[in-house]
This record gives C-alpha cells, sequence and structure tokens, in this order.
C-alpha cells in the first residue's frame, strides 16, 4: 500500500494570519496521523511564512510517526535539521516571491554543492530526498548527489488541462519513476495532488510515499482533519 504523508503547513498559515498559538499545528498532526497518516511534513521556509522553528521541535517531540521536513538546501536550513534531527528531509528549491513551491531542484546545475549539503544531513542519520521535476536526468543527478529518495513534483500533472496532456505528464512521472527504481532510489511524489486526481499516481507502481497538503486541509474545513486524511486514502486505494 502506498503511504501517506500530511503536509500541515497551510494549518500554520491560518495561525500566523493573526500570530497567534491557535490552530496546533500538533494537533493537526496528531489529527492527522489518527486519520490514517503515516508521516508528517512541515515546510521551514527561510522567510518563516508559516512554519516556525518552535514548530518543527514540538512535532519531533509529539509525533510517532516519521517528520519529513521540507527545506531550502542553505546553511542555515542545515543547521536546524542537523540539531532537530528529523526523520528525513526534503530539499525543494525556495523563492521569497512564491505562493507554494513551483518547481523540482536544478540538480544538474549545482551537483557539488548539493553533494556537499547531503553529506552534511546524512551524517546525523538523516534520510534525504530531492524534490525534482519528473525527468530520469534529474533522477540519475540527484543520485550522484547521495540522495536516498526523490520526489517527484507532480504540480504539472496536476495542473493538466485535458485528459490527454494529464495522460503525457502521467508518462513523465512513470518514466522518472522507473529509473529511480533502477537506480535503488525510494520514489515518492507529491505537489497539487487532490481527491480527483490522485488515484493515477498512487498506482504508479514505483510509488513509496504521496505528500498533500492543501487539498486534505482545505477538506478538513468541511469535514475535520481525521475524515479528510481518511478520505484521501480511500481514493488513493480506488482502482
Amino acid at each position: 500500500m502506498v503511504l501517506l504523508g500530511v503536509n500541515i503547513d497551510h494549518v500554520a498559515t491560518v495561525r500566523q494570519a493573526r500570530r497567534g498559538d491557535v490552530p496546533s499545528v500538533v494537533e493537526a498532526a496528531l489529527a492527522a496521523v489518527k486519520g490514517g497518516a503515516d508521516s508528517i511534513t512541515a515546510h521551514l521556509r527561510e522567510d518563516r511564512r508559516h512554519i516556525q522553528d518552535a514548530d518543527v521541535a514540538a512535532l519531533k517531540r509529539a509525533l510517532k510517526v516519521r517528520l519529513n521536513l521540507e527545506m531550502a538546501p542553505t546553511e542555515e536550513m542545515v543547521r536546524v535539521a542537523r540539531v532537530v534531527r528529523p526523520a528525513s528531509v526534503c530539499l525543494v528549491p525556495e523563492r521569497r516571491q512564491e505562493l507554494t513551491t513551483e518547481g523540482g531542484l536544478d540538480v544538474l546545475s549545482h551537483l557539488k554543492r548539493f553533494k556537499s549539503v547531503t553529506e552534511k544531513i546524512k551524517t546525523k542519520g538523516i534520510l534525504v530526498s530531492y524534490f525534482i521535476d519528473p525527468e530520469p536526468a534529474l533522477v540519475e543527478a540527484a543520485k550522484a548527489a547521495g540522495a536516498d529518495a526523490v520526489e517527484l513534483h507532480t504540480g504539472a500533472y496536476s495542473r493538466a488541462a485535458s485528459p490527454d496532456a494529464q495522460h503525457d505528464e502521467l508518462k513523465k512521472i512513470q518514466a522518472a519513476a522507473a529509473r529511480a527504481r533502477e537506480l535503488g532510489l525510494t520514489l515518492n511524489a507529491g505537489h497539487g495532488l487532490d481527491y480527483d486526481n490522485v488515484g493515477p499516481v498512487a498506482h504508479v507502481a514505483e510509488v513509496n510515499e504521496l505528500n498533500i497538503g492543501f487539498s486534505i486541509i482545505g477538506r478538513a474545513l468541511f469535514v475535520g482533519l481525521e475524515q479528510a486524511v481518511k478520505e484521501m486514502r480511500l481514493k488513493m486505494a480506488a482502482v
């Protein structure tokens, strides 16, 4: 069965609108776990627009499932990861102007730097994943940089304007997934996945885990987070 990681960044987005203590990201994470989440993802951005350093530490203390820390490959974030020691780190590109992560890491252009960052994180026993566009060459570069896993960016698939376009994007995901399997990399995927489009990606043979946030948090406004996670798991399992 494909695993489900739930990203709770948008719970923190609501909290930061008032700079208060509620809603609690820890309570949200525990509700997601109760609903069937196998891991919790939190993105500590450099501008701290939603998740805060204290959130990451609190999640590490509270969770009995894996904590996956999304972060930019910077010296500051490497220091945070080495102190907190989440189960895994997913390295993502980051721009201050973007609303959310808009694309995958350019591993090919920065291979030497990413290799150094990866080594520093892995010395603390943390698994390292690279968030990349679904291209076999990028999968190969991630392997060369020392990644344990790759997370394929499903944004183009999720935004596809027609069934044919979505099918073409799914073929790209399948090709990159097959290359990851050949290289011995764990294969995850995420970005823009929702209750309507998750099924085909969940059924890509090599997929280990899907990381989903916005659609689950949006659904939770109406049915609660625990139920929203349960519903997503049903959609992932549906044939």
